[in-house]
């Protein structure tokens, strides 16, 4: 092999190698920035018992917390908050519930992902209980409430009197094609007692 051969070679395996391991870095990287530079804090599943436990009732504060909820375009589902806004207290726990219909002729299997705003509030607002943590299937036409439980931390700055929970749903279409082919049935949220 030529030396100029070699020299190009190893600069393919080492430009290769280099986007290799910084695809894999950007995940990482994206989750320190969304935590530790914006203040976000990303879905890790339910809040915990201990995570909610040492918190108490603040009866002198009241905030508003707002719901929303959108569907993907690609989803032929309709989706929408029972309930616009509350007034709640932090400390307390509160349920809401969200209402889901599939319009399509088939059943169809979503994910529903979660923001809220403002970004500082995040940290602060935990869900205990969430249509969000798995994946919904949803029959023709069939229509089910899903609720959320939630609980605001009562250290949320004193500045944000608001919060904004919203939703949007996205079809899973690997998860669809599982179920039409009767290889899986996907988990559903149970529902509140």
């Amino acid at each position: 092999m030529k030396p100029s051969s070699l020299k190009t070679f190893r600069t393919i395996a080492l430009v290769s190698l280099g986007s290799f391991v910084f695809a894999f870095s950007l995940v990482p990287l994206y989750r320190i920035a969304c935590e530790k530079v914006f203040g976000i804090k990303l879905e890790q599943g339910p809040a915990g018992d201990a995570q909610v436990a040492g918190l108490s009732e603040d009866v002198t504060r009241t905030i508003t917390v707002e719901f929303d909820g959108t569907v993907n375009s690609k989803l032929p589902w309709a989706f929408k908050p029972q309930t616009l806004s509350m007034q709640v207290h932090p400390g307390k726990m509160y349920e809401v519930n969200y209402i889901a219909r599939n319009t399509a002729d088939h059943a169809i299997v979503g994910n529903a992902a979660p923001s809220v705003a403002p970004s500082t509030a995040s940290t602060f607002f935990n869900k205990t209980e969430c249509f969000c943590f798995t994946e919904q299937m949803l029959h023709a036409g069939e229509e089910r409430l899903m609720p959320v439980r939630f609980i605001v931390d009562p250290a949320l700055p004193a500045h944000v009197g608001t919060i904004t929970l919203s939703y949007t749903f996205f079809s899973n279409d690997a998860a669809t094609a599982r179920l039409a082919t009767g290889e899986q049935t996907p988990a559903v949220a149970r529902s509140a007692p």
